[in-house]
């Protein structure tokens, strides 16, 4: 296939007609197991069987073999349930991508905990992380110095955590030690009392990150308009395809083309939307001009190098 990532580009980028030429996809296959034991978290210390990961594998090698058949731009955000960097299946697979013409970016939802001595075979032309900080975990030394060898080998990412009411020092002690031009986003902890934030403490956290309160208390989604299901799809490990992760409906399979036919604008069916990577493709919220280029990895435009 003889086509150049400039060509892609400029294909994408001049007219709306040749803007719908790209595609998000949201994969997430049977990946449910972590390294990690965050409390909060229902898949923490989770371990998958040897025959779900060989399948999951096997998902994962088909997928990356579709996308390399793809004569148009295509971008990918991998969202496991679990932490996919520690294996070498969603690695490679990174890796490749990264190399493909047509790939604008390939991103994935990570804790970081793994070496960065894989990335030195990565385009970071094209290549993203999307970080997250688990103090309980990790210290913010180990944590930090991985972030100096993401910047140094010139990775494009961000950095999150969520934002427990414990945590407030450590979310401060992260910002003092990441450079101006990393983000730091925050999600507000999910099982929490109606009263658990104050008025002060959402407004120390907004000035870390000034698009929290959309996290925190998202407007109503139920119609509004939303570019998943035209230009953003959630992709799983059978190929099945659906506007986003939040939406049951069906539109096809992404293997035997039956999804595409089905393409087109729908307003979001549900009452609210409380997840970024659903929300930020909302075509009524600021996202698509504040983190245009940079949905997928969590990078506003602001803060993109």
């Amino acid at each position: 296939m003889e086509i150049s990532r400039a060509t892609i580009a400029t294909l994408d980028a001049d007219t709306p007609a040749t803007q719908e030429r790209h595609l998000s996809l949201l994969y997430r296959g049977r990946l449910s197991s972590c390294n990690y034991d965050c409390h909060y978290c229902p898949f923490a210390k989770t371990r998958d069987s040897r025959a779900t990961l060989q399948r999951d594998a096997a998902d994962l090698a088909r997928f990356v073999d579709w996308v390399s058949q793809r004569d148009h731009a295509v971008s990918i955000l991998f969202t496991p349930w679990g932490e996919g960097l520690v294996r070498r299946h969603y690695r490679d697979a990174m890796i490749r991508l990264s190399h493909l013409p047509q790939v604008r970016r390939v991103a994935i939802q990570t804790n970081l905990c793994i070496g960065t001595h894989w990335l030195d075979r990565v385009d970071t032309r094209s290549f993203a992380l999307w970080c997250t900080w688990h103090p309980s975990e990790v210290s913010l030394e180990t944590f930090v110095a991985r972030c100096r060898e993401l910047q140094r080998r010139g990775i494009r990412f961000s950095v999150g955590m969520v934002a427990m009411r414990e945590l407030f020092d450590d979310i401060d002690r992260l910002r003092a030690r990441l450079p101006d031009t990393v983000p730091l986003w925050l999600n507000a902890y999910d099982v929490r009392p109606p009263d658990y934030y104050a008025d002060a403490d959402v407004a120390r956290l907004s000035r870390i990150d000034p698009h929290f309160r959309w996290n925190l208390a998202p407007p109503p989604s139920l119609g509004a308009p939303c570019a998943t299901g035209t230009r953003v799809v959630s992709v799983n490990g059978d190929g099945d395809v659906r506007r986003c992760h939040f939406v049951a409906e069906p539109l096809g399979n992404l293997y035997d083309g039956s999804f595409e036919s089905r393409l087109g604008p729908r307003p979001c069916p549900n009452r609210t939307c409380d997840c970024f990577i659903g929300y930020v493709h909302r075509e009524d919220l600021p996202f698509a001009i504040d983190y245009a280029g940079g949905q997928l990895e969590r990078v506003p435009v602001r803060l993109a190098p």
